[in-house]
Order: structure tokens, then C-alpha cells, then sequence
């Protein structure tokens, strides 16, 4: 499967639309980006404005803000069913991910003939960091937002 262009992307998309209303030169500076770090270089070498990339920096901030409540809606609303596959399916999902890791090291170093395709351990490390970092993560941060709120 070929890689999306940075524009097709969901931060690429949300970066070209927050330029093109903030300053539409800006805008044009953005379009032909392969990657975010070509639009930070692209943005940072502009003639653009501070007051336009300041803007550009809080459209992106507040896109971000909304993201992370939304996440974490779906998973208070998640917490409040009367389905205990609902209310666990993160716990559940991240034992299983620790045990099929630990399984895969085990069996990898005990059996002489065992090998595991690399895709399916990059697939592992992927699918393990980001469930560890949105489980941990995310409930570090509902930590945090529920003392600022006191």
C-alpha cells in the first residue's frame, strides 16, 4: 500500500485548511508539502507574518484540544454502559497485546527453529505503543484535567 501524501493526511488536511483561512499566501506555501517536517520548514522560511503563524499554531492547538476531549467523551460514555465488554475492551486489549508479546519472546527464545515474520513484530510494536500510550497516556491526562478542575 503506497504512503498518503502529507496533504491527504488528517494533520496535513487540517494544516492546509487552517492556512488557507488564515493567509491565503500561506496557504499557497502549504500545497505541494510531502511531509510535516517540509511544511515546518516551508512555514518557518515564508514570508509569512509571527501574527499569521501564531494563529496557525492555535487553529492546530485547539484542533488538537477538541481531539483529545472527544476521545475522552467516547470513553467516559464508554465507562458509564451496563456491558462489561464495553466498559473493559481497553484493559482487555492491552493484557492481550502484553501476553502475545510475552508468548512471541518465550517461544522465540526457547525453541531453536521459531522465527516470527518482521511484519507481524512491527505490527505488535505498533498496535503495543499505541495502545500503552493512549491507555497510560490518556488516563495520566484525565488525571491531571480532573485536579485543575478542583
Amino acid at each position: 500500500m503506497p504512503k498518503k501524501k502529507f496533504k491527504d493526511t488528517t494533520v496535513g488536511k487540517l494544516l492546509l485548511s487552517a492556512a488557507k483561512v488564515i493567509n491565503p499566501a500561506l496557504g499557497e506555501v502549504l500545497e505541494g508539502v510531502v511531509s510535516p517536517k517540509d511544511a515546518i520548514e516551508k512555514i518557518t522560511k515564508s514570508g509569512i507574518s509571527i501574527d499569521d503563524k501564531i494563529k496557525l499554531q492555535q487553529l492546530i492547538y485547539d484542533q488538537q484540544a477538541k481531539e483529545i476531549e472527544e476521545t475522552t467523551k467516547r470513553w467516559v460514555s464508554d465507562n458509564q454502559t451496563e456491558s462489561y465488554l464495553t466498559r473493559n475492551i481497553r484493559p482487555l486489549t492491552l493484557a492481550f497485546l502484553t501476553a502475545t508479546l510475552f508468548i512471541y519472546i518465550i517461544l522465540d527464545s526457547s525453541l531453536e527453529g521459531f522465527k516470527i515474520d518482521p511484519n507481524w513484530i512491527d505490527l505488535l510494536s505498533s498496535l503495543l505503543l499505541l495502545v500503552y500510550g493512549g491507555y497510560f497516556g490518556m488516563r495520566s491526562a484525565e488525571k491531571i484535567s480532573d485536579k485543575w478542575k478542583k
